[in-house]
Order: C-alpha cells, then structure tokens, then sequence
C-alpha cells in the first residue's frame, strides 16, 4: 500500500537550539525567511496526503500559525512522547497503512524526498524505508553515520550514511513496545530483526538545522544548492 498520510515532528524542545527556543518551538525558527515548519510543508505540496503535525513546546504558538491550513494536529502537550511515542499516539489521526514521517528540522536539495521514498518503497520487503544521505551531502551534520546498506538495500547499524529523518514505516509493531515515551530506534530494531530495515540514499543534498549553525548553512544550500 502507498502511504496515504504523513507525520511532520515538531513537538521537541528543541534545546541545540539554545537561546533561540526560550521564546518559540524550533519549527518556527526561520531561514531564508520562512519557518522550519513551513519548509516541511511545502514538500507535501500537490500530493493526496493527509498531514498530521504534533506540537509540544510553544504549542499554542506553533497552532496558530498553522490555522487555516489543511494540516490535523496531533497535541503532547501532556507529555512529549520522543519520535516513537509521538507516531503512535498519532495512529488515529494517520489512518490505516504504512505512513510518511518527516522531521521538520531540515532543507534540502535535489529530488522531492517524498517521492525518492515512495517511488522505492515495496511493502512486500519492508517493514521501513529510510532516507540516507552520503556523509559528504549531510550538511551541517557531525558524526560517523548511522547505517550500513547492502546492495539489496537492507541496513545495519553502523558509521556509514546518514539517516536524514524522512522515512516511510509500517506502524504495525509499536504496539508491542510497552514505553509510553520512545524513539524510533526502537521499532527499527525490531525491523532489523526481521530483516525488514531498509534504505535509499537521496541524490542531493540535506542539512541538519537542529542547531544555531545549521541557519547559515541551509541557506546558503537553498541559494546554491549544488555547491
């Protein structure tokens, strides 16, 4: 099945973000002159999908400004539930199949990563499918990656590629961990064990904005994107 829906997360703190979230969410932190949240948004342009977006911090705040817009908000304000616990409590509002998740602190280059994902996503395969980025595409990121991928595509942890938090994932297995909060790591393990993880590198460019220094740098990528 194609996913029908997407999850946009943008409920965290946002604490790499340091001074400039006391007084707002991360996704309304602005480059090149429009909020984080609204760059998410655009790639869901013109494609049928229903969008669900959960709000923790400053949530009354990241509320309004999405009023008026055809997007479904999944609120945390009790508790922030991580990347995991977010998607499931999220579940009746996404609807029924595989869905799309994307984190909303990045920009990128290159191919729509939506449909990067959904042109190479076989349900019949996987459990997951992850959006890679080569480490000399990954702006703005530290580290020595995240997965490994086989020429078949399944991944295993270890220094390599760069997850770049879009993904689409069958939701079916988060009922099995019993956490109330969670990250995703989580249900890919449990997709690792069934030799279900997989991944597609994207063919372009991806940066990080999780931190202040990400700012300059997504928009000096969104003025020369190939550079």
């Amino acid at each position: 099945m194609t996913p029908r829906s997407i999850m946009i997360f943008a409920a965290g703190r946002g604490t790499r973000m340091g001074a400039l979230t006391r007084d707002r969410p991360k996704p309304l932190i602005e480059v090149s002159g429009k909020a984080l949240i609204d760059h998410a948004l655009d790639l869901t342009e013109g494609r049928s999908l229903r969008r669900v977006v959960n709000i923790h911090h400053f949530g009354d705040m990241l509320r309004r400004h999405l009023e008026g817009r055809s997007v479904v908000i999944s609120d945390e304000g009790a508790a922030l539930l991580e990347t995991g616990g977010g998607l499931r409590k999220a579940l009746p509002l996404l609807g029924e199949g595989p869905v799309l998740t994307l984190n909303s602190d990045a920009v990128w280059s290159g191919p729509n990563p939506i449909d990067t994902l959904s042109g190479a996503w076989d349900p019949a395969r996987m459990d997951a499918l992850l959006l890679l980025v080569r480490p000399e595409d990954a702006v703005g990121h530290q580290g020595r990656g995240d997965f490994v991928r086989a020429p078949d595509g399944r991944l295993n942890r270890g220094p390599g590629l760069v997850y770049s938090g879009a993904q689409i994932v069958d939701p079916d297995l988060l009922g099995t961990i019993p956490e109330a909060a969670f990250s995703l790591n989580r249900l890919w393990d449990l997709h690792l064990q069934r030799g279900q993880l997989h991944g597609v590198v994207h063919d372009g460019r991806w940066c990080d904005v999780g931190h202040p220094d990400g700012i300059p740098l997504a928009e000096t990528l969104l003025k020369k994107p190939h550079v």
